[in-house]
């Protein structure tokens, strides 16, 4: 007989969120969003930057409101900030002037206790979280490390039944993040924590398949759910298991074909000029490439494999993938990358050789650089105003990521020498671009 779900701590009901465009227009940002967390389970986030992962998890703290579905917290309706969920954040957010008991404490003042009951229940989350002996330390005498273990005590002195953690070790470097991560999961398995569910946001793959118990694979533009992974394998875990390389690979396979579906999908709007660019500078891109035609790639690899040994993580591995297959310089299959014979060229050119074809690839298949030379070209000044390609972009794309295409474009257009652009005023032209 199939063993009966814990009752839910909290539970999204087609949760739309969208924000205002310039012209006033709703810019969806999350779409139908359906979850739910069980009583002791940690249930994971992940998708790259834009899915609007942090946005959903502010909905579930009752820190913004969707603007449409329903949020139940404990089957009520969730209509603000509720005492028992408390949110770890990627930023440490200490206060400076206060000791490590007084920014903990903070998380207690809400709850009206006395002075001795506030003190006692903070030394308690102190002496949890391996912080005693520091209490009265300031974070400036604090690690990385140490400081966002005081974010772990003020999150859960006040004893919270839903705890919301946004990238909580991502500010971290990775020993560090690896003995808090293994930290915390101790305390979990071991129910010290009086936490009975977790909502994690994460861009780490394999972070996310060894603390959570299902993964929600998320979309983007707008965030939607694009798969539901469940991981079974018992605490604790080892990466080094064929099980948990399998459903890392399984991650891997999904994402990039959300990544070359959306490529798709993007170019049919407009032509493709309003499409999103991932901001990757070309150094980037060509010493990724000289990289994967080197041994032992030899132009082909699995995004797994090479993430690793470049020290990527997953945003900066699918943005530069990202970058190639749109620029048909390399081709995303499955959670593989393999390059274009073009790539292969690119690899092999010397500096004037890989300018000419990255020009090329960059006409060719990246709309925007195109319209933009297009729109210089015509007019008798061979001037246009930023602006003049921001608010196209922005009937589309919110502020973040127009900016962030704008920025990439303009990166590849110098690059290419197909366009200047002056950051003083704003101004795209054609004076550096070769007859």
């Amino acid at each position: 007989m199939a063993t009966a779900r814990p009752p839910d701590v909290i539970a999204l009901h087609k949760v739309c969120k969208a924000f205002a465009k310039p012209s006033g227009e709703p810019l969806p940002v999350l779409r139908d969003i359906e979850l739910a967390v069980a009583d002791g389970e940690i249930l994971g986030l992940l998708g790259r930057s834009g899915s609007g992962k942090s946005t959903l998890l502010r909905i579930a703290g009752g820190l913004i409101k969707p603007t449409s579905g329903e949020v139940r917290y404990r089957g009520a309706p969730l209509a603000g900030p509720a005492a028992g969920i408390a949110v770890v954040f990627q930023s440490f957010a200490l206060y400076p002037w206060l000791s490590v008991l007084d920014n903990v404490e903070l998380g207690l003042d809400a709850l009206g206790l006395s002075t001795e009951e506030a003190r006692r229940r903070a030394m308690a989350a102190i002496d949890l979280i391996g912080l005693d002996g520091f209490q009265s330390a300031y974070p400036r005498e604090l690690s990385g490390g140490m400081r966002q273990r005081v974010g772990f005590a003020r999150a859960i002195v006040s004893e919270p039944i839903l705890l919301l953690m946004d990238e909580p070790f991502s500010a971290l470097d990775v020993l560090t993040a690896e003995t808090l991560r293994t930290d915390f999961l101790d305390l979990w398995v071991e129910h010290k924590l009086p936490t009975k569910a977790v909502l994690m946001v994460t861009h780490n793959i394999e972070e996310a398949v060894l603390m959570c118990d299902r993964i929600l694979v998320l979309g983007a533009h707008p965030g939607h759910i694009a798969a539901e992974i469940p991981v079974s394998l018992p605490q604790p875990r080892n990466r080094l298991d064929a099980a948990f390389h399998a459903i890392v690979d399984e991650i891997y396979s999904i994402l990039t074909s959300r990544i070359t579906a959306a490529i798709g999908a993007q170019s049919a709007i407009h032509g493709g000029t309003v499409q999103f660019l991932p901001q990757v500078s070309t150094s980037r891109i060509g010493g990724f490439i000289e990289t994967l035609a080197a041994p032992p790639y030899e132009g082909h690899a699995e995004l797994a494999g090479i993430g690793g040994p470049l020290a990527l993580g997953i945003n900066d591995l699918f943005s530069i993938a990202a970058a190639l297959h749109m620029l048909e310089l390399a081709e995303l299959d499955d959670g593989d990358i393999k390059l274009t014979a073009a790539g292969r060229l690119f690899a092999e050119g010397g500096t004037e050789e890989r300018k000419r074809l990255f020009r090329e690839h960059l006409v060719r298949f990246v709309p925007l650089a195109a319209h933009i030379r297009q729109v210089l070209d015509e007019r008798e000044g061979h001037q246009a105003p930023r602006a003049r390609f921001e608010f196209e972009l922005e009937d589309h794309l919110n502020p973040a990521d127009a900016d962030h295409t704008l920025r990439a474009v303009i990166e590849w257009g110098r690059y290419a020498e197909l366009f200047s652009y002056d950051d003083t005023t704003r101004t795209f032209g054609l004076e550096l671009s070769p007859t």
